[in-house]
């Protein structure tokens, strides 16, 4: 696995998980994947609060994670903000991550077309913002499964192309 050991960070952004009052089965389904795909992973929640959300990414970031997989909070709801709290902690946004996320959720529902996922890097990490819902989290991650060894590997310095 080309991904052994290397540290993940599977963040839910959800009031309900945070308080206690809804299971985090988006954040389980992340985490089994990644898991099984060689990370080493490590779970945190929040309430949708951008601050909170923001300072949570970027100590993911400078304390090593290689990867960070934020669910919920990437729809039109009055509490959705997780696009907002990461964007203040980001070097850049890698639009294609978002492109695919969403053309993959297309195939299975033309709501997909309203989620505000993205991918973005904060030093040698990768950030990916995917929806709240067990499935869209699940379909959004197995869409950018095939580019995140070569994303990974180019944020390490290893840019050399075969």
């Amino acid at each position: 696995l080309t991904h052994l050991g290397l540290p993940a960070l599977v963040l839910t952004v959800s009031d309900g998980v945070s308080a206690g009052t809804r299971e985090d089965r988006s954040g389980d389904v992340l985490a089994e994947r990644l898991d099984s795909l060689g990370f080493s992973v490590s779970r945190a929640v929040t309430a949708d609060e951008p601050d909170d959300i923001a300072r949570i990414v970027s100590a993911a970031a400078d304390g090593g994670a290689r990867l960070v997989v934020s669910t919920g909070g990437t729809g039109l709801g009055p509490r959705d903000r997780t696009p907002e709290g990461v964007s203040t902690v980001i070097d850049y946004v890698v639009p294609g991550f978002g492109e695919v996320m969403r053309a993959e959720g297309r195939t299975h529902t033309p709501l997909a077309s309203l989620s505000r996922s993205l991918g973005a890097v904060r030093g040698q990490t990768l950030i990916l913002c995917v929806p709240g819902s067990p499935k869209g989290a699940r379909e959004s991650l197995d869409a950018v499964e095939g580019i995140l060894g070569h994303t990974l590997d180019t944020l390490a310095g290893r840019t050399a192309h075969t």
